[in-house]
């Protein structure tokens, strides 16, 4: 032997990709019980809002637009 080990053995750096995407895959939900909560949480949440969004009087609609609207810093009238 030379010394020298093959390039493939030695390891490789991390690239800005490559920690973006371990990074993602550490937060993903993996189990079948955490996948199962996540999309009762997203069911219950969407359910919440389209129903409250559909029941709710206009003018409370648009107030609470109008203010969003103030808050983000957008002109309105």
């Amino acid at each position: 032997m030379t010394g020298m080990e093959p390039e493939v053995c030695k390891p490789k750096p991390l690239t800005e990709v490559g920690m973006a995407i371990q990074t993602a895959k550490s937060g993903i939900a993996s189990g079948i019980g955490q996948r199962i909560t996540v999309a009762m949480t997203a069911l219950i949440l969407g359910a919440f809002f389209v129903f409250g969004a559909g029941l709710a009087n206009s003018a409370v609609l648009h107030d609470t637009a109008h203010d969003a609207r103030h808050a983000y810093g957008f002109p309105c009238h």
